[in-house]
């Protein structure tokens, strides 16, 4: 790999490489079709930490149980970054007795209904995690930007790249975009869905689908939830004074369930309805590594990639600029999925 780097793909993920390997020293530029933050970024929920218990475990559980320190690591190193630490509750959307990891406790009707006082009816138990929080997926990436251009990368928005292109000897050359050739020894493709697609032609097969994640906002009044909430009807949180966001299967249950669940909210009411696509590898894990085919060609592609975006950009900029090793992404590399028929050689 070479520290003479072109970042495919400016959402929250490819932001986080493009910052933390030019802060590192790299010649970075970074590159997108939009405006950076534009795509699958503005369409996540934003939950930041534990979370519900299963994600604690797999081969990025590493990573995830890091994603509450990672970002307090990055408000110190970008000061004004949109995180609001408000912990988590949890209750009632999975079967069987609750579970508790590490940072998890399991607290009584009481103790919730002081969390969360606007609670018609608090449950029995929950767990609470008061290390999570939510963070603001496009403003964190726009300060990733601009942490990136004060350490002397060039931000290229609005220009789709076409293809990766390759020398003589089959190594990474640069790319190929809607506005010309560009050079360049390492080329990390975080274009979510779209790095299947540029993957192709190269003969190297990315197994990443598109995931759609329905996601709402509300107009509600001002304080109404406190934390973020996790049950059967939905991911809720406040993402305004007077707003909610809400991750759920459909608007209309998801309305019904907020004015059922919490007292003052018979006149909450839907304001928009967002589709994002997420990036979803086959297995679910993040694919984050070198290419052993491609010479000079790295992959970061992941889900959760709005939780996980401080830890691999850091991760990843220590892998090309430095020329390390990181165990923490031992079980994410892309060559995992060789003798699957999901890459070609």
């Amino acid at each position: 790999m070479s520290s003479d780097l072109v970042v495919v793909g400016a959402g929250i993920v490819g932001a986080s490489v493009a910052c933390h390997a030019a802060r590192a020293g790299a010649v970075v530029t970074l590159l997108d079709a939009g405006r950076p933050g534009a795509g699958v970024t503005t369409d996540s929920f934003a939950w930041i930490g534990l979370g519900p218990s299963g994600v604690r475990t797999g081969p990025a559980a590493a990573l995830r149980a890091t994603a509450s320190d990672e970002y307090r690591r990055l408000e110190a190193e970008l000061p004004g970054l949109p995180v609001t630490w408000s912990g988590s509750l949890s209750w009632g959307a999975a079967d069987g007795a609750p579970e508790a990891g590490p940072g998890q406790e399991i607290v009584d009707a009481a103790t919730v209904a002081a969390l969360e006082p606007a609670l018609r009816q608090p449950p029995e138990w929950a767990v609470w995690t008061p290390g999570d929080g939510a963070v603001d997926p496009v403003g964190v990436t726009e300060r990733l930007v601009a942490g990136a251009r004060a350490h002397g990368a060039r931000v290229r928005a609005d220009i789709p790249v076409t293809a990766v292109s390759r020398d003589a000897a089959g190594r990474v050359a640069g790319v190929e975009t809607a506005a010309g050739p560009l050079s360049g020894e390492t080329v990390v493709l975080a274009a979510g869905v779209a790095t299947a697609a540029l993957g192709a032609p190269l003969g190297v097969s990315v197994p990443v689908d598109p995931s759609p994640a329905r996601l709402f906002r509300f107009r509600a009044p001002a304080g109404l939830v406190r934390t973020v909430v996790n049950n059967r009807d939905f991911d809720l949180r406040q993402a305004g004074t007077d707003r909610l966001l809400a991750a759920a299967d459909s608007s209309e249950r998801a309305l019904a369930a907020v004015r059922s669940t919490f007292r003052g909210a018979a006149d909450v009411e839907l304001l928009s309805t967002r589709v994002g696509v997420r990036p979803m590898p086959a297995d679910g894990e993040p694919i984050v590594g070198p290419v052993a085919e491609v010479p000079g060609l790295y992959l970061a592609v992941l889900h959760s990639a709005v939780a996980l975006a401080p830890a691999v950009g850091r991760l990843v900029a220590r892998e090309l600029v430095d020329g390390a090793v990181e165990p923490a992404l031992a079980g994410c590399r892309p060559g995992r999925f060789q003798g699957r028929d999901s890459r070609k050689a």
